[in-house]
């Protein structure tokens, strides 16, 4: 039998890169969890309340690190979740095929990252790269100079 204080635990990781927030209130360019994934909201749009029924909002995003299209639809007073991105930078230790080794420039952890295609030729042994942190997965995003 598992005890409830390691299912808290286990859940506790989950729900510390979430929040919630009300989809009425969220606007073009803010970030929302769509089927488990995390997305930049491009769209919304809300629906007249009917006779008996409530204000419907569709939302429109654009997968972080898939970039794919997905759409949800809620009534606007419902709560979704919301990822917390975190933004970081890292130095590029070295480059092997696709892989960068890069350091985190505030806890100096070392760790092997995917070079996006659109990075590949700016990528190279020293720079600085800043990346997110999307529910424990790390993406590379820009080269800083």
């Amino acid at each position: 039998m598992v005890a409830i204080s390691s299912i808290i635990e286990l859940r506790g990781v989950d729900r510390m890169s979430t929040k919630f927030a009300s989809i009425g209130t969220l606007q073009k360019g803010n970030y929302v969890m769509i089927d488990g994934v995390a997305c930049r909201v491009t769209d919304t749009q809300t629906s007249r309340p009917g006779k008996h029924g409530h204000a419907k909002v569709r939302l429109t995003g654009v997968g972080l690190i898939d970039e794919k299209k997905r759409i949800v639809v809620m009534p606007g007073h419902d709560n979704i979740e919301v990822p917390i991105v975190d933004k970081r930078n890292a130095q590029v230790l070295s480059i092997n095929g696709n892989m960068a080794n890069v350091m985190d420039a505030e806890s100096y952890e070392t760790f092997d990252m995917e070079i996006p295609e659109d990075l590949k030729d700016q990528v190279v042994e020293g720079a600085t790269v800043l990346y997110w942190i999307i529910l424990d997965q790390k993406t590379m995003k820009q080269v800083k100079n």
